[in-house]
């Protein structure tokens, strides 16, 4: 700091401060202005399979790019699938299932990136029901959204255990919180282990645990994705492409710096429970890449083979062109 001697100085001085300050803000609000306006919107409250985004707009990553990003939360009766195919949000998080069923119905959405690179979501029970299997399914009650698609799940990986489906009480729970319900309402229930999973590890609940992946490997779909329209993919590629290279710098970030990227994500969502968020980024950065060249990369064939098996199941009315569902284009070349 440097102290003056006399008023005339002081006095120049504050009127170049005051001038320069005068001039950063404007600048600063005409850079505001310059930058293009984005929505994001999530597929339900803000967690670890949204961190990145977070790291990318609160470490200036979208800024860098000329993006002024806004992550919202759906509100009643709208999803992000809805709202983005429309246009009216410009990206946001899905889920592989969703994808498939909207292409097949010639809704225009479009997979940009896996956030995760494999299916992490269970079958979970708690240790006493003595569920270890599919087979152990009968005569218990599953407790869930009352999805066709979670219906065909259970029959086909009963049928592939050689148990009776029609022994399940199928009970529709809605959107509840596992620790209440599990035991009470439900015997078991299908969970992202990322989140409940290790909530249950937090707490000293000892779960059993079916991986949906190890159940069927047309199960092991990317879930979640990032998502926009095909609009979007033709119209406005550049876009696509910032907002790609900034988003996979943040998920890139939170792989290698969990701790950090665990604080980002409560700045932005403080009433989450710090502990949770804190063991559950720690878990899910060693997912997001996993076995993967680079984060955000789909195969054709996890594309192909979870299509065709909705459409055996008469999930999907046709057969979607997998390689209009996903894209790899937008995602930063490496190397």
């Amino acid at each position: 700091m440097f102290f003056w001697t006399g008023f005339l100085s002081v006095a120049l001085v504050l009127t170049a401060c005051s001038s320069g300050q005068e001039g950063k803000e404007q600048g600063s609000s005409a850079e505001a202005k310059d930058l293009q306006k984005v929505t994001v919107m999530l597929d339900w409250m803000p967690n670890t399979n949204h961190t990145g985004l977070y790291v990318a707009k609160d470490k200036g990553y979208y800024e860098e790019q000329g993006l002024a990003v806004e992550i919202i939360q759906p509100g009643e009766g709208s999803t992000a699938d809805q709202l983005v195919a429309a246009g009216k949000a410009d990206f946001g998080v899905s889920y592989q299932e969703a994808v498939t069923q909207a292409r097949a119905t010639e809704i225009p959405l479009v997979s940009i990136a896996a956030v995760i690179q494999h299916n992490t979501s269970a079958f979970a029970s708690k240790s006493e029901a003595n569920i270890q299997s599919p087979k152990d399914y009968e005569g218990k009650r599953y407790g869930g959204w009352g999805s066709p698609v979670e219906e065909a799940v259970l029959k086909a990986v009963m049928d592939k255990a050689g148990a009776d489906f029609s022994k399940v009480e199928n009970i529709t729970l809605g959107a509840t919180d596992f620790f209440a319900s599990i035991g009470r309402d439900a015997d078991f229930e299908w969970i992202y282990y990322g989140w409940d999973g290790v909530e249950a590890k937090r707490r000293g609940m000892d779960l059993n645990l079916q991986m949906l992946k190890d159940l069927d490997p047309a199960l092991d779909y990317y879930t979640p994705v990032l998502v926009t329209n095909e609009k979007h993919l033709t119209d406005q590629k550049e876009l696509v492409e910032k907002f790609m290279s900034a988003t996979a710098k943040g998920y890139e970030f939170a792989i290698q710096n969990h701790q950090e990227a665990a604080d980002i994500l409560l700045h932005n969502a403080p009433e989450l429970n710090p502990e949770l968020v804190k063991a559950s980024q720690e878990w899910v950065s060693q997912k997001y890449q996993e076995d993967a060249a680079q984060w955000g990369l789909q195969k054709k064939e996890v594309w192909e083979r979870y299509a065709k098996w909705m459409h055996d199941r008469e999930l999907i009315p046709q057969m979607i062109e997998s390689e209009k569902a996903f894209t790899n284009e937008f995602l930063p070349k490496k190397g």
